[in-house]
């Protein structure tokens, strides 16, 4: 029987023994509460102890924790607009004041109050400066006095602000459609410009690239009728040359090449008279007077013969 009521009182002590201690992580910070009052806080890590039942554990995350902030429509000192967005780092420094400043909402409460802070920040600092400070060097210093002004504010909350960063300087939806429309329409203009002076110099070099081949093709002519004209001239002189040697030879040759020529077979025919200085070497007689020298590309006449009135060509 004693061993009966000794198993439900060793579980009571056990149970007792659990709720009092408890165990503080290096990521973390605990606040120990008596009846909603804060009895300790608890920022090392270690093993602890508190009254069981009648003392509550908070914990709390000790790390640097961040903050995205929601895009806000930004009017700048020179009347433009931007969108902008930041992010902030964060982390509680003193649990008591997160306490009261927070309730039980914890980190979430944490975030929304603290974002309450930096976004009024970020409109008043931004909305005192020149567009063009934002885009230039300057955006340090903005950020700098942002972070400043948030954490002397979030002091209140029991939160230090590490430091503040604009993440995002976009122009508004309506303007940016604007403006991409205006880049559009100056990358066209730039590409028309740039196709009209690419065909001004195509029609320059093809305009030139013809005048030189014009230039070519008549220096060509140019030399070659001189060549031609040196190769007649040499051509005349061999035949005279060998004209002066045999004349009557060089005119007989001749005569054979005008027949060669002229006495093709299948040619038309043509009439002409014997007594000509043409049919010379067919020894045709020249007193013939009849007219009948008809004389095809077979080499019949007429009448039916060679040449009216004549004979074989004779040798000179």
């Amino acid at each position: 029987m004693k061993m009966v009521y000794s198993l439900p009182v060793l579980a009571i002590l056990l149970a007792t023994a659990m709720s009092s201690i408890f165990v503080v992580d290096v990521r973390e910070k605990v606040l120990i509460l008596q009846f909603g009052e804060v009895k300790q806080v608890v920022d090392e890590p270690g093993l602890y102890f508190k009254a069981p039942f009648i003392q509550e554990v908070f914990r709390y995350d000790d790390r640097i924790l961040g903050l995205v902030t929601d895009p806000t429509e930004i009017t700048f000192a020179d009347q433009r607009r931007l969108v902008v967005d930041a992010f902030a780092r964060w982390r509680i420094v003193d649990l008591q004041k997160f306490r009261r400043a927070v309730g039980l909402g914890g980190i979430d409460e944490a975030r929304n109050n603290l974002s309450k802070i930096v976004n009024p920040e970020v409109r008043d600092v931004l909305g005192s400066v020149p567009l063009q400070s934002v885009l230039s060097e300057d955006r340090v210093v903005l950020m700098n006095k942002i972070r400043d002004n948030a954490r002397a504010k979030a002091a209140t909350l029991g939160i230090d602000v590490i430091d503040v960063r604009l993440t995002r300087t976009d122009l508004p939806q309506q303007n940016l459609n604007a403006t991409y429309s205006r880049m559009q329409a100056e990358r066209q203009r730039d590409a028309t410009d740039e196709i009209a002076r690419g065909n001004e110099a195509a029609q320059t070099l093809r305009a030139e690239a013809d005048r030189e081949a014009v230039e070519i093709n008549s220096e060509a002519s140019k030399e070659a009728e001189i060549i031609r004209g040196q190769a007649d001239a040499k051509r005349s002189a061999i035949y005279a040359e060998a004209y002066g040697q045999d004349p009557e030879f060089y005119a007989f040759t001749r005569s054979l090449s005008a027949y060669a020529n002229a006495l093709k077979p299948g040619t038309t025919a043509f009439v002409m008279a014997p007594e000509g200085e043409f049919f010379h070497y067919f020894g045709a007689d020249p007193s013939d007077q009849t007219g009948n020298g008809t004389v095809s590309a077979s080499g019949a006449t007429g009448t039916g013969s060679t040449v009216a009135g004549g004979s074989a060509p004779k040798a000179p």
